[in-house]
């Protein structure tokens, strides 16, 4: 078993999402929400993380901050991790959390909170 796979057993689910929270709060990413996809039959994973930067230089920087939070604290990295060359959509995928950083536009057009509206949604604070 490696390091990182030891760390990451180690973090309840509801840790590893506080974490990336935190890690978007960090870079001051707006409009979060924590969907729970979890009672919902064909979901793609447990959760799905949702936010937004003012800015594609910000939408990139809370990816990063994600990206390097979760490495170094959490002790995993995204099965799948894509959108860095535009910064509109950046999605990274932790198997059972999927976090997007979106663009406030590219978030509007495709909607995923409407798409998943059966998911018991979460809010947090903008800081």
């Amino acid at each position: 078993m490696s390091p990182e796979t030891r760390v990451r057993q180690r973090l309840s689910t509801e840790e590893f999402n506080e974490l990336i929270i935190d890690s978007i709060q960090d870079i001051k990413g707006k409009n979060i929400l924590k969907l729970d996809l979890r009672r919902l039959e064909d979901a793609p994973s447990d959760f799905f993380i949702i936010c937004e930067g003012s800015s594609t230089t910000q939408v990139k920087a809370i990816a990063d901050r994600v990206y390097v939070k979760i490495k170094e604290e959490g002790g995993s990295l995204p099965v799948h991790f894509e959108g860095q060359q535009s910064a509109h959509w950046i999605c990274l995928d932790y198997f059972d959390v999927v976090v997007h950083v979106f663009y406030p536009d590219t978030r509007k057009f495709y909607q995923l909170e409407d798409l998943w509206s059966d998911a018991l949604f979460t809010e947090y604070d903008n800081l």
